[in-house]
């Protein structure tokens, strides 16, 4: 694969393009107090729609209640929006290379805004699920663009650490959404949840209006309409099929039609990539060593930090008996390790090679998991399984931004909009498997420890009992004294049920940096990595 530097003179060739150093870009933008107001700007935005995914799950009790919704209604009003979000990022990120980056920032912010609104007035599932599926679409065009809008804003010498800063923010956007979820539930309704999507998309409009130039692709190229209904289908199938398949089951009709939609939809994308003049997304520049370890990195690191997030609420809750605040505050380390990890780290790979830090912060990563699969237990609490936790948050801050940082400098300028998508595709991707697999095998290990004790109740209720924590602490308030044996298995139960899931994860995490390790890049981060394959890209 040969590659031509970004600060060779810029020409046009209807065949080839080739950009201008970043430096003489008319985004970028050289005063450091507007920068940082852009940086603000985008980072509110950012959490604001990482928080709408991990906000409602403190509020499944209260909207199943309010709204006469079913446990699979519930989940549709939550993954109703993380599908769409998921399934349009990478078309959405190459319309803002292409018709123009803030445009389409701040049509999102104000449709996000908007459609967060009136998801606080729904009276319906059906309503609520539309106003979702809505607001889903919004932050599609919102999440890849602030990215974009930071790399092409940034002078190269300034740029890693405000990747860093975005990096850090996307990891712990969930945290705060729980957080601030959370206080609201235990001291008012559900509705008012989402007056914090709100807040942060009205705070962000209006410093992306005087602050955030205007930028877009300056060459010109065909749109690829074909690659991006592609990626529509294959990542909306993926996903949908590893959402519906433990809660549907993974023989399902629905989960069998999402898989094989996927899966033939992704293999067209690869196939037709290779073959179109100006794709979507070029699947050659997978051959770049940065850009696979990174994506890698990231797939890794979101599966365990969402099955994390989830496992760790109803342990919090369901074991040791905390209120959903208690049980956020109880997550607040990871975003205080992380945070300022993700911001140092990009230094710290320009030192010691994007490998190696890669590499470290996935075996720190695996330690964190099996330190908490080892300590954690029903009785002792949550400070045995604190040390694993904080493990867990340096090894993602580690891995975070430099990965960020790797997939961003892989594609040209002009496709910064696809490469932030990229790189939020494959945390959504890499989310949604982490669920799926460390949750099935959770649910899986809490059924068997638990058939024991409720092959000695009626049917139905052995039923609701055995399908996870929160059924069968139900069933237990229905048994009243009797009930105090169920609660004790059920609890202990599922911490037996956590340690193979959580060791899953941590071979899954050593895995990745025995092959980061042996298949990593081997050029220093140090180097620029603006360059990119000879390919059809303008």
């Amino acid at each position: 694969m040969t590659h031509r530097p970004l600060a060779a003179p810029a020409s046009y060739d209807p065949d080839v393009v080739e950009l201008a150093p970043a430096e003489t870009r008319d985004e970028i933008v050289a005063d450091p107090k507007r920068r940082m107001l852009i940086l603000a700007a985008m980072c509110v935005a950012l959490v604001g729609v990482v928080a709408s995914i991990s906000a409602l799950n403190v509020a499944q009790q209260a909207l199943a209640a309010d709204l006469d919704a079913s446990q699979s209604q519930v989940l549709w009003i939550i993954n109703g929006y993380t599908l769409t979000l998921a399934a349009l990022l990478m078309p959405v990120g190459a319309i803002g290379d292409r018709w123009g980056r803030k445009p389409i920032l701040m049509l999102g912010l104000a449709l996000f805004a908007l459609s967060n609104l009136g998801a606080g007035f729904a009276s319906s599932v059906e309503v609520l699920v539309a106003l979702r599926v809505v607001t889903g679409v919004a932050a599609a065009m919102i999440m890849p663009v602030t990215l974009s809008v930071i790399t092409t804003s940034f002078p190269t010498e300034r740029r890693a650490r405000a990747i860093g800063v975005w990096a850090g923010f996307a990891a712990t956007g969930g945290i705060l959404g729980l957080f601030g979820s959370a206080a609201i539930i235990d001291n008012a309704t559900w509705p008012w949840v989402f007056g914090i999507p709100v807040a942060f998309a009205t705070i962000s409009l209006i410093l992306t209006g005087p602050f955030v130039p205007h930028s877009r692709e300056h060459a010109h190229a065909g749109f690829d309409v074909g690659g991006s209904l592609l990626s529509v289908v294959a990542v909306g199938g993926l996903v949908l099929a590893v959402q519906e398949g433990p809660e549907r089951g993974w023989t399902s009709s629905l989960t069998v039609i999402a898989l094989v939609a996927g899966t033939v939809g992704a293999v067209l994308f690869m196939v037709t990539s290779l073959r179109r003049d100006h794709p979507l997304l070029d699947m050659r520049i997978f051959a770049d060593r940065s850009l696979t370890a990174a994506s890698l990195s990231l797939l890794v690191i979101f599966g365990v930090l969402f099955s994390l997030l989830l496992v760790l609420l109803q342990l919090f809750q369901a074991v040791f008996g905390y209120t959903a605040l208690g049980a956020a505050c109880g997550l607040l380390p990871l975003a205080l390790v992380t945070l300022p990890l993700s911001i140092v780290a990009p230094t710290i790979a320009e030192r010691a090679g994007l490998r190696n830090t890669l590499v470290v912060g996935m075996l720190v990563l695996a330690g964190g998991l099996a330190a908490m699969a080892l300590l954690v237990d029903a009785q002792r609490g949550y400070w045995f399984i604190l040390p694993g936790l904080t493990m867990v948050a340096a090894g993602i801050g580690f891995c975070m931004s430099p990965s960020t940082a790797a997939i961003t400098s892989s594609l040209p300028e002009e496709k910064q909009g696809v490469a932030s998508a990229l790189n939020d595709t494959v945390r959504e991707i890499g989310g949604a498997i982490g669920i799926a697999l460390l949750g099935s095998v959770l649910n899986a290990a809490f059924r068997s420890n638990l058939e024991p004790t409720t092959s000695a109740l009626p049917p139905g209720l052995a039923d609701r009992a055995s399908e996870g924590i929160g059924g069968a602490l139900a069933t237990a308030g229905q048994l009243g004294p009797d009930g105090a044996g169920l609660l004790t298995a059920a609890q202990n139960a599922f911490v037996d049920g956590m340690r193979p899931a959580l060791l899953i994860g941590a071979a899954i995490a050593f895995a990745a940096a025995a092959y980061i390790a042996a298949r990593g890049p081997k050029r220093n981060a140090a180097e620029p990595t603006s360059a990119w394959p000879s390919s059809p890209y303008p």
